[in-house]
């Protein structure tokens, strides 16, 4: 584990975020989510959180569709808008 994603995860604890944004916008530029819990994000590092791509539009044929978001810990933010605590936070992810 790098020392960004060390940070990300004292982070969440200290700040007591209780829900993480993973972001990622379809082919068209549409903004698209996934809610996780804090306790997921370091498996979501190194493993990626998995999903339905057919379900997103442009992305995947239905025999095709399981798709991997991988969170980019650089894009780590603490959203303002959801009060001081408990918190969410939001990552932009790479797609495979």
């Amino acid at each position: 584990m790098d020392r960004q994603q060390e940070f990300v995860l004292r982070t969440l604890e200290e700040r007591d975020i209780r829900f993480v944004r993973l972001w990622f916008t379809d082919v068209l530029g549409y903004l698209k989510s996934v809610a996780i819990a804090p306790a997921e994000l370091e498996g979501a590092f190194s493993e990626g959180i998995g999903f339905d791509g057919s379900a997103i539009e442009g992305f995947a044929r239905v025999f095709e569709a399981d798709m991997l978001a991988k969170p980019d810990p650089a894009t780590f933010q603490v959203l303002p808008w959801r009060g001081e605590s408990p918190g969410t936070a939001r990552m932009f992810c790479d797609l495979q």
